[in-house]
C-alpha cells in the first residue's frame, strides 16, 4: 500500500504561516510547522514544491515563495444571491487575486476609504480601493482625483464640455472645480474583509 500523499495538507499550513507571520519559516521550524518529524521528510517536501514551482531558493540559499505560493482556488460556478446552487470543487482552478485586480504592479496603489459618499456604490468606510495611476479615465469612471487641493473618491462625468465628480449618496453635493481638478487614478478594485480578528 502506497503512502498518502499530504503535500497539499502541508503547503497550506505552510501557506498560514507565511499569511499570518509574513516571513518564511526557519528550517527549524518548519518540521513543527509541517507536521513532519524526520528532517530528511522536510527536505522532500520542499524539493516537490521547488519542482511544482511554489517556492524558490534566493540567491544567498533561503527558501522564498513564488507568485504559485499565492494562488487560491477559483470555483467553476458562481455563486447565487438568490437560490442554493451547488458549488464544484476549486482544487483543479486556481487565481492569483492579483491578477484579478492589479493590471499594472508599478502603477498601482492601494487607498483606505474614509466616509460615505460612495455608499450607494457599494464602497463603505474602512473599504481598500486598487487603484491604478497613468490609466485614461472616461466620463463615469470611480476614480481617486484632486479637486481644488483636496483628494476625493467620485465618479467622474462630463457635463457640457466640464468634468464634474458625482457622489454616490444624496447627503452629498456634486464637485464641480473651482480651480483644479487633477486626475490622481483610476479605480479597478476593492477589497473589503468580513469578520476581521
Amino acid at each position: 500500500m502506497s503512502p498518502i500523499n499530504r503535500d497539499s495538507d502541508h503547503l497550506s499550513r505552510l501557506q498560514d504561516y507565511y499569511a499570518r507571520y509574513r516571513v518564511w519559516p526557519s528550517y527549524a521550524q518548519l518540521g513543527e510547522v509541517l507536521g513532519l518529524s524526520a528532517k530528511s521528510a522536510v527536505a522532500k517536501f520542499l524539493h516537490r514544491l521547488e519542482v511544482a514551482g511554489f517556492i524558490q531558493r534566493t540567491p544567498d540559499g533561503a527558501w522564498s515563495p513564488m507568485e504559485r505560493f499565492f494562488e487560491r482556488p477559483l470555483a467553476e460556478t458562481t455563486v447565487r444571491a438568490g437560490l442554493p446552487e451547488m458549488v464544484l470543487d476549486a482544487a483543479d482552478n486556481p487565481v492569483l487575486i492579483d491578477s484579478l485586480l492589479v493590471n499594472t504592479p508599478s502603477r498601482t496603489v492601494v487607498l483606505p476609504v474614509k466616509g460615505d459618499s460612495m455608499r450607494d456604490a457599494g464602497i463603505y468606510d474602512g473599504d481598500l480601493v486598487v487603484v491604478e495611476r497613468g490609466q485614461v479615465a472616461n466620463s463615469g469612471a470611480l476614480v481617486v482625483a484632486e479637486v481644488d487641493g483636496e483628494f476625493t473618491l467620485k465618479t467622474l462625468m462630463r457635463e457640457d464640455q466640464l468634468w464634474a465628480l458625482h457622489p454616490a449618496n444624496p447627503d452629498y453635493p456634486i464637485l464641480y472645480p473651482k480651480q483644479s481638478l487633477t486626475l490622481f487614478g483610476v479605480v479597478t478594485g476593492l477589497i473589503r474583509r468580513y469578520n476581521k480578528p
